[in-house]
Protein backbone atom coordinates (compact mmCIF):
# COMPACT_ATOMS: atom_id res chain seq x y z
CA UNK A 1 0.00 0.00 0.00
CA UNK A 2 1.65 3.37 -0.89
CA UNK A 3 2.20 5.47 1.79
CA UNK A 4 0.39 9.23 1.65
CA UNK A 5 2.15 12.37 1.24
CA UNK A 6 3.30 14.33 3.83
CA UNK A 7 0.73 16.85 3.92
CA UNK A 8 -2.26 14.72 3.64
CA UNK A 9 -5.45 14.32 6.14
CA UNK A 10 -3.74 12.70 8.88
CA UNK A 11 -6.89 10.32 9.07
CA UNK A 12 -5.40 8.59 5.41
CA UNK A 13 -2.09 9.32 6.22
CA UNK A 14 -2.07 6.97 9.97
CA UNK A 15 -5.24 4.52 8.93
CA UNK A 16 -3.35 1.24 9.57
CA UNK A 17 -1.81 -0.32 7.24
CA UNK A 18 -2.50 -3.66 9.05
CA UNK A 19 -4.76 -5.91 11.20
CA UNK A 20 -1.84 -5.57 13.79
CA UNK A 21 -2.29 -1.97 13.79
CA UNK A 22 -5.76 -1.66 14.71
CA UNK A 23 -6.63 -0.59 17.95
CA UNK A 24 -9.89 -1.87 20.11
CA UNK A 25 -12.90 -3.84 18.06
CA UNK A 26 -10.93 -6.60 20.44
CA UNK A 27 -13.61 -9.15 19.45
CA UNK A 28 -13.56 -8.38 15.46
CA UNK A 29 -9.73 -8.01 14.98
CA UNK A 30 -8.38 -11.52 15.96
CA UNK A 31 -11.13 -13.35 13.73
CA UNK A 32 -10.49 -11.34 11.02
CA UNK A 33 -6.65 -12.16 11.67
CA UNK A 34 -7.50 -15.86 11.49
CA UNK A 35 -9.01 -15.48 8.22
CA UNK A 36 -6.02 -13.42 6.92
CA UNK A 37 -4.03 -16.56 8.21
CA UNK A 38 -5.97 -19.29 6.90
CA UNK A 39 -6.23 -16.95 4.03
CA UNK A 40 -9.90 -18.08 3.29
CA UNK A 41 -13.10 -15.84 4.85
CA UNK A 42 -17.15 -16.25 4.29
CA UNK A 43 -18.75 -13.40 2.96
CA UNK A 44 -18.24 -10.33 5.84
CA UNK A 45 -20.88 -8.07 7.09
CA UNK A 46 -19.54 -5.02 8.96
CA UNK A 47 -22.03 -3.37 10.84
CA UNK A 48 -21.47 -0.22 13.55
CA UNK A 49 -22.03 3.76 13.88
CA UNK A 50 -19.23 6.06 11.65
CA UNK A 51 -15.68 6.42 12.59
CA UNK A 52 -15.13 3.20 14.18
CA UNK A 53 -12.84 1.34 12.04
CA UNK A 54 -15.14 -0.84 9.40
CA UNK A 55 -13.33 0.41 6.19
CA UNK A 56 -9.86 0.01 7.83
CA UNK A 57 -10.67 -3.13 9.02
CA UNK A 58 -11.41 -3.96 5.04
CA UNK A 59 -8.51 -2.41 3.83
CA UNK A 60 -6.29 -4.11 6.65
CA UNK A 61 -7.76 -7.48 5.71
CA UNK A 62 -7.41 -7.11 2.12
CA UNK A 63 -3.59 -6.33 2.62
CA UNK A 64 -2.98 -8.38 5.04
CA UNK A 65 -4.65 -11.73 3.01
CA UNK A 66 -3.49 -10.59 -0.47
CA UNK A 67 -0.50 -9.03 0.26
CA UNK A 68 1.44 -7.20 -2.95
CA UNK A 69 -1.70 -8.52 -5.21
CA UNK A 70 -4.15 -6.66 -3.10
CA UNK A 71 -4.72 -3.80 -5.32
CA UNK A 72 -5.79 -6.14 -8.51
CA UNK A 73 -7.79 -8.35 -6.59
CA UNK A 74 -9.90 -5.53 -4.44
CA UNK A 75 -12.90 -3.10 -5.57
CA UNK A 76 -13.70 -0.75 -3.25
CA UNK A 77 -17.60 0.96 -4.12
CA UNK A 78 -20.04 3.42 -1.89
CA UNK A 79 -23.71 1.89 -2.18
CA UNK A 80 -24.50 5.71 -1.27
CA UNK A 81 -22.99 6.97 -5.20
CA UNK A 82 -24.49 4.00 -6.65
CA UNK A 83 -27.67 2.37 -5.06
CA UNK A 84 -29.86 1.54 -7.67
CA UNK A 85 -30.00 -1.92 -9.22
CA UNK A 86 -27.98 -1.33 -12.02
CA UNK A 87 -24.92 -0.89 -10.09
CA UNK A 88 -25.38 -4.14 -8.89
CA UNK A 89 -26.28 -5.34 -12.42
CA UNK A 90 -23.31 -3.97 -14.22
CA UNK A 91 -20.20 -2.48 -11.75
CA UNK A 92 -20.53 -5.91 -9.36
CA UNK A 93 -21.50 -8.68 -11.60
CA UNK A 94 -18.39 -7.49 -13.74
CA UNK A 95 -16.15 -7.20 -11.03
CA UNK A 96 -17.59 -10.53 -9.59
CA UNK A 97 -17.34 -13.04 -12.11
CA UNK A 98 -13.93 -11.98 -13.43
CA UNK A 99 -10.78 -14.29 -12.58
CA UNK A 100 -8.61 -13.50 -9.91
CA UNK A 101 -4.96 -12.62 -9.89
CA UNK A 102 -2.41 -14.53 -7.49
CA UNK A 103 -2.66 -17.59 -5.11
CA UNK A 104 -5.40 -16.89 -3.40
CA UNK A 105 -7.75 -18.10 -4.94
CA UNK A 106 -10.65 -15.41 -4.96
CA UNK A 107 -10.89 -11.37 -5.02
CA UNK A 108 -12.65 -9.05 -2.30
CA UNK A 109 -15.45 -6.59 -3.10
CA UNK A 110 -15.63 -4.21 -0.57
CA UNK A 111 -19.48 -2.29 -0.80
CA UNK A 112 -19.65 0.46 1.89
CA UNK A 113 -22.64 1.54 2.91
CA UNK A 114 -24.60 -1.41 1.80
CA UNK A 115 -27.86 -0.21 3.78
CA UNK A 116 -28.10 2.56 1.01
CA UNK A 117 -28.78 -0.18 -1.51
CA UNK A 118 -32.28 -0.11 -2.42
CA UNK A 119 -34.30 -3.76 -1.82
CA UNK A 120 -34.36 -4.68 -5.46
CA UNK A 121 -30.28 -4.10 -5.64
CA UNK A 122 -30.01 -5.93 -2.34
CA UNK A 123 -32.17 -8.86 -3.89
CA UNK A 124 -30.19 -9.08 -6.85
CA UNK A 125 -26.87 -8.50 -5.23
CA UNK A 126 -27.96 -11.69 -2.57
CA UNK A 127 -28.07 -13.87 -6.00
CA UNK A 128 -24.63 -12.55 -6.76
CA UNK A 129 -23.41 -13.54 -3.79
CA UNK A 130 -24.59 -17.13 -4.31
CA UNK A 131 -23.57 -17.76 -7.76
CA UNK A 132 -19.98 -16.01 -7.92
CA UNK A 133 -18.79 -17.08 -4.32
CA UNK A 134 -16.02 -19.28 -5.26
CA UNK A 135 -14.54 -16.59 -7.14
CA UNK A 136 -15.46 -13.47 -4.89
CA UNK A 137 -15.94 -12.88 -1.54
CA UNK A 138 -18.51 -9.90 -0.31
CA UNK A 139 -17.66 -7.58 2.31
CA UNK A 140 -20.74 -5.15 3.30
CA UNK A 141 -20.62 -2.48 5.54
CA UNK A 142 -23.09 -0.74 7.26
CA UNK A 143 -24.46 1.87 10.31
CA UNK A 144 -27.70 -0.48 10.55
CA UNK A 145 -27.83 -3.85 9.93
CA UNK A 146 -31.84 -3.72 10.28
CA UNK A 147 -31.53 -2.16 6.58
CA UNK A 148 -30.21 -4.92 5.03
CA UNK A 149 -32.35 -7.96 4.06
CA UNK A 150 -32.19 -10.97 6.08
CA UNK A 151 -30.98 -13.49 3.22
CA UNK A 152 -28.17 -11.45 2.78
CA UNK A 153 -27.48 -11.20 6.42
CA UNK A 154 -27.83 -15.05 6.73
CA UNK A 155 -24.76 -15.64 4.00
CA UNK A 156 -22.79 -13.46 5.64
CA UNK A 157 -20.46 -13.43 8.87
CA UNK A 158 -21.90 -10.69 10.95
CA UNK A 159 -19.78 -8.46 12.66
CA UNK A 160 -20.80 -5.80 14.67
CA UNK A 161 -18.36 -2.34 15.89
CA UNK A 162 -18.71 -0.55 18.75
CA UNK A 163 -17.59 3.01 19.59
CA UNK A 164 -14.08 3.81 20.58
CA UNK A 165 -13.15 3.79 24.00
CA UNK A 166 -11.65 6.38 25.67
CA UNK A 167 -8.41 4.46 26.32
CA UNK A 168 -8.06 2.80 22.66
CA UNK A 169 -8.55 6.56 21.21
CA UNK A 170 -6.29 7.90 22.95
CA UNK A 171 -3.38 5.06 21.82
CA UNK A 172 -4.01 6.22 18.46
CA UNK A 173 -4.10 10.13 18.63
CA UNK A 174 -1.04 9.35 20.70
CA UNK A 175 0.27 7.97 17.82
CA UNK A 176 -0.57 10.30 15.32
CA UNK A 177 0.95 12.88 17.89
CA UNK A 178 4.10 10.97 17.97
CA UNK A 179 4.49 10.91 14.29
CA UNK A 180 3.57 14.96 13.81
CA UNK A 181 5.76 15.83 17.20
CA UNK A 182 3.07 17.39 18.85
CA UNK A 183 2.90 17.93 22.07
CA UNK A 184 -0.54 17.21 23.84
CA UNK A 185 -1.71 17.99 27.33
CA UNK A 186 -4.02 15.33 28.76
CA UNK A 187 -7.12 17.72 29.47
CA UNK A 188 -6.81 18.27 25.36
CA UNK A 189 -7.06 14.30 24.96
CA UNK A 190 -9.90 14.05 27.22
CA UNK A 191 -11.36 17.18 25.48
CA UNK A 192 -11.29 15.35 22.30
CA UNK A 193 -12.93 12.14 23.35
CA UNK A 194 -15.77 14.27 24.66
CA UNK A 195 -16.08 15.74 21.37
CA UNK A 196 -15.73 12.28 19.32
CA UNK A 197 -17.99 10.54 21.25
CA UNK A 198 -16.75 6.80 20.20
CA UNK A 199 -15.76 8.54 16.51
CA UNK A 200 -11.95 8.05 16.07
CA UNK A 201 -12.15 9.57 12.60
CA UNK A 202 -13.78 12.30 14.17
CA UNK A 203 -10.96 12.15 16.82
CA UNK A 204 -8.44 13.07 14.29
CA UNK A 205 -10.09 15.09 12.58
CA UNK A 206 -10.10 17.21 15.23
CA UNK A 207 -6.65 16.74 16.31
CA UNK A 208 -5.37 17.94 13.17
CA UNK A 209 -7.84 21.09 13.42
CA UNK A 210 -6.22 22.31 16.89
CA UNK A 211 -2.86 21.50 15.79
CA UNK A 212 -0.63 24.81 14.98
CA UNK A 213 2.95 24.99 14.04
CA UNK A 214 5.09 25.19 17.44
CA UNK A 215 2.28 25.76 19.66
CA UNK A 216 1.27 22.71 22.29
CA UNK A 217 -2.72 21.17 22.02
CA UNK A 218 -4.50 21.96 24.95
CA UNK A 219 -8.42 21.69 25.99
CA UNK A 220 -8.80 25.52 25.22
CA UNK A 221 -7.62 25.03 21.41
CA UNK A 222 -9.07 21.72 20.98
CA UNK A 223 -12.61 23.42 21.90
CA UNK A 224 -11.88 26.15 19.83
CA UNK A 225 -11.51 24.36 16.63
CA UNK A 226 -14.55 22.22 16.93
CA UNK A 227 -18.16 23.10 15.86
CA UNK A 228 -20.36 20.85 18.52
CA UNK A 229 -21.50 22.68 21.11
CA UNK A 230 -19.25 22.34 24.29
CA UNK A 231 -20.55 21.33 27.99
CA UNK A 232 -21.02 24.69 29.58
CA UNK A 233 -22.46 26.34 26.27
CA UNK A 234 -25.50 23.82 26.50
CA UNK A 235 -25.69 24.05 30.70
CA UNK A 236 -25.83 27.68 30.19
CA UNK A 237 -28.44 27.38 27.68
CA UNK A 238 -30.49 24.57 28.96
CA UNK A 239 -30.32 26.25 32.80
CA UNK A 240 -32.00 30.09 31.01
CA UNK A 241 -34.68 27.80 29.44
CA UNK A 242 -35.51 25.58 32.97
CA UNK A 243 -35.44 29.07 34.74
CA UNK A 244 -38.48 30.04 31.93
CA UNK A 245 -35.84 32.87 30.28
CA UNK A 246 -36.93 31.47 26.86
CA UNK A 247 -35.58 34.04 24.69
CA UNK A 248 -32.34 34.27 26.78
CA UNK A 249 -31.84 30.93 26.11
CA UNK A 250 -32.91 31.60 22.43
CA UNK A 251 -29.61 33.73 21.83
CA UNK A 252 -27.49 31.25 23.31
CA UNK A 253 -29.28 28.58 20.70
CA UNK A 254 -28.45 31.32 17.94
CA UNK A 255 -24.92 31.96 19.02
CA UNK A 256 -24.29 28.46 18.76
CA UNK A 257 -25.30 28.58 15.55
CA UNK A 258 -23.45 31.32 13.82
CA UNK A 259 -20.21 31.68 16.14
CA UNK A 260 -19.69 27.77 16.81
CA UNK A 261 -21.26 26.66 13.69
CA UNK A 262 -22.90 24.15 15.13
CA UNK A 263 -25.64 22.30 13.28
CA UNK A 264 -29.21 21.24 14.60
CA UNK A 265 -28.15 17.72 15.28
CA UNK A 266 -24.72 18.22 17.08
CA UNK A 267 -27.19 20.65 19.57
CA UNK A 268 -30.04 17.81 20.40
CA UNK A 269 -26.71 15.34 20.72
CA UNK A 270 -25.47 17.30 23.47
CA UNK A 271 -28.57 18.09 25.40
CA UNK A 272 -29.70 14.23 25.10
CA UNK A 273 -26.28 13.75 26.98
CA UNK A 274 -26.95 16.85 29.37
CA UNK A 275 -30.64 16.50 30.50
CA UNK A 276 -30.24 12.66 32.36
CA UNK A 277 -27.55 14.61 34.71
CA UNK A 278 -29.94 17.48 35.78
CA UNK A 279 -30.39 17.26 39.45
CA UNK A 280 -34.05 15.59 40.62
CA UNK A 281 -34.73 18.83 42.15
CA UNK A 282 -34.08 21.16 39.13
CA UNK A 283 -36.75 18.43 37.09
CA UNK A 284 -38.43 15.50 38.05
CA UNK A 285 -37.54 11.79 36.49
CA UNK A 286 -41.11 12.20 34.75
CA UNK A 287 -39.99 15.34 33.09
CA UNK A 288 -37.20 14.21 31.82
CA UNK A 289 -38.76 11.09 30.14
CA UNK A 290 -41.08 13.15 28.76
CA UNK A 291 -38.16 15.26 27.15
CA UNK A 292 -36.12 12.60 26.14
CA UNK A 293 -39.48 11.59 24.22
CA UNK A 294 -39.52 14.92 22.89
CA UNK A 295 -35.78 15.33 21.67
CA UNK A 296 -36.55 11.48 19.60
CA UNK A 297 -39.64 13.21 17.54
CA UNK A 298 -37.11 16.40 16.93
CA UNK A 299 -34.28 14.19 15.98
CA UNK A 300 -36.42 12.83 13.17
CA UNK A 301 -37.82 15.96 12.49
CA UNK A 302 -34.13 16.88 11.50
CA UNK A 303 -33.47 13.71 9.63
CA UNK A 304 -36.43 14.90 7.44
CA UNK A 305 -35.08 17.77 6.49
CA UNK A 306 -36.74 20.16 9.08
CA UNK A 307 -35.66 23.89 10.27
CA UNK A 308 -32.86 23.36 12.29
CA UNK A 309 -33.80 26.87 14.35
CA UNK A 310 -37.43 26.30 14.38
CA UNK A 311 -37.35 22.46 15.78
CA UNK A 312 -34.50 23.11 18.02
CA UNK A 313 -36.66 26.63 19.56
CA UNK A 314 -39.08 24.07 20.34
CA UNK A 315 -36.93 22.19 22.82
CA UNK A 316 -36.28 25.63 24.14
CA UNK A 317 -40.26 26.14 24.27
CA UNK A 318 -40.70 22.45 26.23
CA UNK A 319 -37.72 22.87 28.82
CA UNK A 320 -39.21 26.50 29.51
CA UNK A 321 -42.69 24.67 29.54
CA UNK A 322 -41.47 21.84 32.32
CA UNK A 323 -40.21 24.93 34.67
CA UNK A 324 -41.49 23.87 37.73
CA UNK A 325 -43.25 26.49 40.25
CA UNK A 326 -41.53 28.48 42.38
CA UNK A 327 -41.69 26.21 46.43
CA UNK A 328 -43.02 22.89 43.98
CA UNK A 329 -41.99 19.93 44.79
CA UNK A 330 -40.63 17.75 42.87
CA UNK A 331 -43.01 14.53 41.07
Amino acid sequence: MAEPTSDAIWVEKYRPRSLADMVGQEGVVPLLRAYAARRSLPHLLFAGAPGTGKTTAALALAHDLLGEEWRQNFLELNASDERGIDTVRTTIKGYARSAPIGGVGFKLLFLDEADNLTSEAQGSLRRMMERYSSACRFILSCNYSSRIIEPIQSRCAVFRFRGMSVDDMRRQLERVAKGEKLTVADDAYAAIAEQADGDLRRATNLLQLAAAPGAPISRASVEGATTQPIRPEVEAMVTLALAGQFFDARERLYRLFVDRGASGEDILRAVHRYLPDLPEATIATREKIALIDHLAEVDFRLAQGASERVQMESVLARLALFRPAPGARPA
